[in-house]
């Protein structure tokens, strides 16, 4: 497995990226932003789950995990391919804040815009479109197949669809409502064609510019996938395709009730007799995107929390033994050019550890978690192996000078204490300073930290349903200015990275 060599990179959601058109998109301001990286001495550009959401608007419960986002799709490269008009998007009503992701209006306008380009662009780029689908057909015919049927019955889940046949995936029931519905599982797949396209020219631009992507492989599939409808074999369901178990996480001190995620549980005995060929068709989805994967909730391999399916908490769970080292060593061993990242936080038992140990895979230290002076944490950048990777704090939690409103007096008087902290070089400087300068192979920030924002900026509040996954970054932040004094302080601890030219 490949070691991640000494270097830095910033957390910045594609959604997060200004644009004129309600969200962030594989467009100019990318492109930008990876010229704003190699300005700034950065090796990586660490991203979200880029699949296509569902309810809820959370990247990690997506229609696909092979999928791209529709909502990614850049809008004025396609009118400068000739697929759009500029009359087409301009007067389109795409959300009244430039801060914020309105997902109502996006759902509401933007795939009526694609159409138009699909329309034209389907005649037209026959021929690779046509390849394309060849190359993609493991995955691609199901899914534009599930979203044409979503449409049909009402973007209803497929658990719910009137039909049986269809809900259960039937193949003659496939067949019959391909043909039916043959002009929608063609737009869904040439959505598709323009999301990697596009993709694959940001990821070219990247490469020439010396910037690597990290890419977020969420743990769990969604219930109401593509993934799980057509595949039903590789997950707990019984013979009406309904879980038996679902995910989520034990009650602790911060929730009583724990948290039920409720995605389906893998059958993991099965995949393991099938060499984990679904998991290896995952991850090589991923790397065709990414330069490195992060595994979400790395400690659900070696046990992994069950809730029986209907219950209304994850109180009555049950912890279960995971694949391990079976998977581990299969991902090693096929992808043995590739790195991968293990999001390890949470209750780390020694087994747990010991499965990370094993696996080679770096591990994740947030400094957010460090500092709590009634016990001893390996958080604290002293006690960091080489093989890890140190974040400020992650999606999930506060920006850095949210926290340093939230945290407790004395934890605050221990950060300072430990980190040297002082009013002159700003508190959230200081801690990105105390990450920078740690001993970790790779260290992350958010971007929402190098523009020292509070509450407005964070992303997600894990167990709140509504209302994340909207920060934008507003237009001009990535400066020149500040990707001259992130590349100073990169400088200072050994982790530049010079840019290509």
């Amino acid at each position: 497995m490949e070691r991640l060599p000494r270097s830095s990179g910033i957390l910045m959601p594609i959604f997060s990226l200004p644009s004129k058109y309600g969200i962030g998109t594989l467009g100019r301001a990318a492109y930008d932003f990876i010229d704003f990286l190699a300005g700034a001495g950065q090796r990586w550009w660490q991203l979200l789950p880029v699949g296509p959401i569902s309810y809820g608007d959370s990247p990690y419960q997506s229609f696909s995990t092979f999928a791209g986002n529709p909502y990614y799709v850049d809008l004025d490269l396609l009118i400068k391919d000739g697929l759009l008009k500029t009359s087409e998007v301009s007067g389109v009503d795409w959300g009244a804040d430039p801060g914020r992701v309105d997902y109502g209006k996006l759902y509401e306008n933007r795939f009526a815009v694609l159409k138009k380009a699909a329309d034209r662009g389907m005649p037209r780029d026959e021929a690779a479109f046509r390849t394309f689908c060849e190359e993609k057909r493991a995955w691609l015919d199901d899914y534009a197949l599930f979203m044409a049927c979503k449409r049909r019955f009402g973007m209803l889940p497929w658990s719910e669809w009137p039909e049986e046949d269809i809900r259960l995936h039937r193949p003659e029931a496939c067949a019959r409502w391909r043909e039916e519905l043959r002009e929608d599982v063609d737009f869904f797949r040439y959505i598709q064609f323009l999301f990697f396209r596009q993709w694959a020219d940001l990821k070219a631009y990247a490469e020439k510019k010396g910037i690597g992507l990290i890419g977020d492989l969420p743990i769990y599939v969604a219930m109401d996938s593509a993934d799980i409808w057509a595949e039903p074999q590789w997950f707990q369901l019984d013979g009406d395709n309904v879980p038996t178990e679902v995910s989520g996480v034990p009650p602790d001190y911060f929730n009583e009730d724990g948290q039920l995620w409720g995605n389906p549980l893998y059958r993991w005995d099965a995949m393991q007799r099938d060499g984990f060929g679904w998991w290896i068709r995952r991850v090589e989805g991923a790397f065709r995107l990414f330069d490195v994967v992060r595994i979400d909730h790395f400690r659900g391999l070696e046990s992994y929390y069950a809730v029986p399916y209907g219950d209304d908490t994850a109180r009555n769970g049950r912890w279960v033994k995971g694949p391990g080292r079976a998977l581990t060593d299969v991902l090693s061993g096929w992808f043995s050019g590739k790195a991968f990242i293990a999001e390890d936080l949470g209750y780390m038992t020694p087994e747990v550890k010991q499965l990370l140990a094993d696996s080679g895979f770096p591990g994740m230290k947030v400094l957010e978690f460090a500092f709590d002076p009634r016990e001893p944490s390996d958080y604290l950048p002293h006690t960091y192996p080489n093989n890890c990777v140190c974040y400020t704090g992650t999606h999930d939690n506060a920006t850095l000078a949210g926290w340093r409103r939230e945290v407790g007096k004395k934890d605050l008087a221990f950060a300072k204490a430990y980190l040297g902290l002082n009013d002159e070089e700003g508190f959230v400087r200081g801690v990105i300073r105390g990450g920078m300068g740690s001993v970790a192979d790779l260290f992350v920030a958010q971007m929402q930290d190098w523009l020292e924002l509070g509450k407005e900026g964070r992303v997600n509040v894990p167990g709140i349903p509504q209302g994340n996954w909207t920060w934008r970054m507003q237009p001009g932040a990535a400066s020149r200015a500040l990707a001259k004094e992130i590349a100073a302080l990169t400088k200072r601890y050994g982790r530049y990275h010079a840019a290509s030219k």
